[in-house]
């Protein structure tokens, strides 16, 4: 079963990639062996599209992917949504932006919902980027939430992380705040068309100078005004430039290893029931000698 799943995702059946992402999402039977049995792809970059709400990260996207399908590039977009407090479902409100692409032969569009995800992103995104790496695409583009300082799971995820800014976030220290300066590749000034954007892209590439020692390369600064068109070109440049320059990505270790631990505790717990805790230490809760530290020990 697992093996026909898989050639169908590799020739880019989009019902099977829909019904396989479900199936990895919700944990239903089978997924692990799913998960197992998937090729080993290095060749397929990610990558991040992130920044605060409200700088145009959809548009961007929408212009990013009108520019790979000019070029001929097959792209899956992953976009992570706030959760709904009712039924943990996505919040799809800016999908709309990207609704010229949902029926396009060489486009794969997902919503996830981020399910209560502290990062800004959902807890089966590694997985899911996974099985897209098991189509045929070219690239696969993922837009966060946009939480601010969580944002470092991005930047291990990507090959090239995106950090989307505006002139109108006025003060650029807050953007250093915000631990952005330390995850981006490319910066975009997004809506540059609006006052003060030559200053703060002047700004923001002298309080980049001091850490171009920590990058190893000089990170990008691209003026765009995503809604015009304007500047797609050159980001896109910019980014092709970063993933095709040979570097290691340290962060991926880190997520790796974090997504690592969880699953390994998770598996471990498996046979462990809350419920069963709780009946077993309101039991023992009635001597009044009881120590939940030797409790947890003896189990």
């Amino acid at each position: 079963m697992h093996i026909e799943l898989i050639q169908s995702l590799a020739v880019g059946n989009v019902k099977s990639l829909a019904r396989a992402i479900t199936m990895v999402e919700n944990e239903l039977e089978g997924f692990g062996e799913l998960l197992q049995t998937l090729p080993v792809r290095h060749d397929v970059p990610v990558i991040g599209i992130t920044g605060p709400p409200g700088a145009g990260k959809s548009t961007l996207v929408d212009a990013l992917i009108g520019q790979m399908v000019a070029e001929k590039k097959k792209v899956a977009v992953l976009c992570v949504d706030p959760s709904s407090p009712f039924n943990l479902g996505a919040v799809l409100g800016d999908r709309i932006r990207m609704s010229n692409w949902y029926v396009h032969p060489d486009v794969y569009i997902r919503s996830l919902a981020t399910r209560g995800s502290l990062g800004g992103l959902h807890p089966k995104i590694i997985e899911i980027t996974d099985l897209l790496k098991a189509g045929p695409y070219d690239y696969i583009l993922v837009e966060t939430v946009g939480v601010g300082q969580s944002e470092i799971e991005i930047a291990g995820l990507a090959d090239a992380t995106v950090v989307v800014v505006v002139p109108e976030g006025g003060d650029e220290v807050q953007t250093m705040k915000a631990g952005l300066m330390e995850i981006a590749d490319v910066f975009v000034v997004n809506k540059s068309d609006r006052p003060g954007a030559d200053q703060y892209v002047k700004n923001l590439r002298l309080m980049l100078a001091p850490s171009f020692k920590t990058h190893q390369q000089e990170v990008a600064v691209v003026k765009c005004v995503a809604n015009a068109g304007e500047g797609i070109a050159e980001l896109w440049a910019a980014i092709r430039n970063y993933i095709s320059s040979a570097h290691f990505n340290d962060r991926k270790s880190w997520l790796l290893a974090e997504k690592a631990y969880h699953l390994i505790a998770k598996k471990r717990l498996k046979d462990i029931d809350k419920n069963e805790l709780r009946r077993e230490i309101e039991q023992e809760m009635k001597n009044r000698k009881f120590n939940l530290y030797a409790f947890v020990n003896e189990r």
